[in-house]
């Protein structure tokens, strides 16, 4: 059986998404959610961007300013980005451990972020999509299992 997610309204699993509401600090600053930090870091060396970036109001605007394509995205972006993710969601799960408690009891199920558009983070429509967000989560999960 598989378990989806992707709306913060979900519950219980919404959580799992990058606009969940789940602050936490990270190389040396306080990030408001796992999103803002993981858009911030697209322009890395360039703080004023990422600074904007880390103060967006919310995870959507975060996300936007992060798709703009008149910043300076870093060319390496492609190879580092499920990297920079693993380093959100790794605080995001330190820093709350309810979160933690709660992935560790989806066990060994398999798990989705249920998008439309995303192919690459999510499923996709169809279903088809790389799942990013889920296998990096299953993967801190296994990380957990283990200790």
């Amino acid at each position: 059986m598989a378990i989806y997610f992707y709306r913060i309204s979900e519950v219980p699993y919404g959580v799992f998404s990058n606009f969940s509401a789940h602050p936490f600090t990270l190389d040396g600053q306080l990030w408001p959610t796992s999103e803002h930090y993981f858009q911030a870091q697209k322009f890395v060396g360039f703080s004023e961007h990422q600074d904007e970036i880390r103060l967006a109001a919310s995870p959507m605007e975060a996300a936007e300013k992060g798709r703009e394509r008149h910043r300076p995205l870093r060319d390496d972006w492609n190879a580092v980005r499920d990297d920079a993710m693993r380093r959100a969601l790794a605080a995001k799960f330190v820093a709350h451990p309810e979160l933690t408690e709660l992935l560790l009891a989806t066990g060994d199920e398999i798990l989705i972020e249920k998008t439309t558009n995303d192919y690459y983070w999510g499923c996709g429509t169809e279903g088809t999509g790389k799942n990013r967000l889920g296998e990096i989560l299953m993967e801190t999960r296994e990380g957990y299992q283990t200790e």
